[in-house]
């Protein structure tokens, strides 16, 4: 089977038959298109038996629409992670919403290659005009690449796999969803994922106008797990911005840096909604109470559930997570290594640093088995100034006989109290024990054969 890029998926069975059969037709799509699928949904599309090309209809957005982009999100994740679906609202009706379904043809940021459908041809003598019906009601919504191909999802994989639906009343389904002018979220949306992709779409469902969405950074990532690896600010700004525009380009996007818990959710009197997760409910009642403090109104909290991670092991956490995906990143090639011709092809000198619980053993561990050798610098500082050490003396001169134990050695514990929490005596302790350090560090690297010129590599490689 041929691979595309990118494509769109045209999904054409009833609302609440989809979740029945929408992992085995993920799966069969990420056997053809390996980047980007758009997902478009057109329950009770007709494709054959007239000659009246179909027109998009408008889906209201009502809890079995919502219910529907949880689930789609969820079995993408589960099915095909590699994939970065994304779901299009532009035909989904906010009962608020005046916007006309394609009124004129979509701007998508990567045009599809390549239609899928699990539309069911019955009569295959009509397999050529329902592809072309379907190509011309694609290209009629959405820019798509030239020569767009058009692929139907091969026979029997309707209702393979078995699911237990919710218990839901069907007449709690076709609830509305609450419809607000202006809604605001907030989160870092590093990594932009299913979770992430939820948490938005219902966004852009709950409102009628404007989405308000605060992207952290600056302090705010200090407490985040693998901070170090966070997509720079832009670039997840720039993926937010392109997924949103793919998902409706109808809705007004305000997109701010949230340098502070609040941002502007605490000061703009338009705002009415606030969407929030499960663990950050907490956060949108502190925004409110700030509101109340200045004056304004409180917000509308529409909470959205976790999304369960199927995949994850016992040491990560059980919902979808970019501090997961940050953890999984360890040990991969983040940034493809550029040939200098300046390095001297002598053995690297790698340094290796890093705050607690950020990997560095796990990394030492994997060098080590690759047959390099490692130098422990915090252990080259402690031998310092150990009993006769390079800088024992001048440590005692400096900071008094009573940082010693009885048999002469340094108490590190006392050591400690006197300099940690005073910058002056930090620093003083630091003028005296790196310089040294730096010497064993530089001495070990000699030793361990990373220095000279390229013959005496030679010769040491021929040794």
């Amino acid at each position: 089977m041929v691979m595309f890029r990118t494509g769109i998926l045209v999904l054409t069975s009833p609302l609440h038959l989809i979740p029945l059969h929408i992992a085995p037709v993920l799966a069969a799509t990420a056997k053809i298109v390996q980047d980007i699928l758009y997902v478009h949904l057109h329950p009770g599309l007709g494709l054959a038996g007239n000659y009246i090309q179909p027109k998009p209809a408008y889906i209201p957005a009502n809890r079995e629409v919502s219910q529907l982009l949880t689930n789609l999100y969820t079995k993408s994740s589960n099915v095909c992670s590699r994939l970065d679906i994304r779901v299009v609202l532009s035909n989904i009706k906010n009962h608020s919403s005046t916007q006309q379904p394609f009124s004129t043809v979509q701007m998508l940021s990567e045009p599809p290659e390549v239609v899928l459908t699990d539309y069911r041809v019955t009569d295959l003598n009509q397999s050529n005009l329902v592809m072309q019906c379907l190509e011309k009601y694609t290209l009629g919504c959405y820019t798509c690449k030239p020569n767009l191909r058009t692929i139907f999802l091969p026979p029997g994989i309707d209702g393979v796999e078995s699911i237990s639906c919710p218990d839901v009343e069907e007449s709690s389904l076709c609830e509305n969803i609450p419809s607000y002018s202006d809604v605001v979220v907030g989160g870092t949306f590093d990594r932009l994922h299913s979770a992430h992709k939820i948490l938005l779409s219902m966004s852009c469902l709950l409102t009628g106008k404007r989405l308000l969405i605060g992207v952290s950074d600056g302090e705010l990532l200090d407490s985040k797990v693998l901070k170090e690896l966070i997509e720079p600010y832009q670039e997840r700004v720039e993926k937010l911005r392109r997924f949103l525009l793919d998902v409706n380009p109808a809705v007004q996007y305000d997109l701010v840096c949230l340098g502070d818990p609040y941002g502007p959710a605490i000061i703009d009197p338009n705002l009415n909604c606030i969407v929030v997760s499960e663990e950050t409910q907490s956060g949108g009642e502190a925004v409110n109470r700030k509101r109340l403090e200045n004056a304004l109104q409180e917000l509308t909290i529409h909470k959205i559930c976790l999304v369960k991670d199927t995949h994850h092991t016992a040491d990560e956490e059980e919902k979808i997570s970019s501090s997961t995906l940050r953890k999984r990143l360890l040990g991969s090639l983040l940034v493809p290594p550029k040939n200098n011709p300046s390095i001297a092809s002598t053995p690297y000198v790698i340094g290796l640093t890093g705050c607690t619980g950020s990997g560095k053993s796990s990394v030492v561990q994997f060098l080590q088995k690759m047959g390099a050798t490692t130098i422990d610098a915090d252990q080259l500082g402690h031998d310092t100034y150990r009993t006769g050490g390079a800088a024992y003396h001048r440590i005692v001169r400096e900071f008094g006989q009573d940082i010693l134990l009885k048999d002469g050695t340094i108490n590190r514990n006392a050591l400690g109290k006197r300099v940690f929490g005073d910058e002056e005596k930090l620093k003083c302790l630091t003028d005296i024990v790196w310089p040294e350090t730096a010497t064993l560090v530089k001495q070990k690297i000699s030793e361990a054969g990373a220095e000279g010129t390229q013959e005496d590599y030679e010769k040491r490689q021929l040794k």
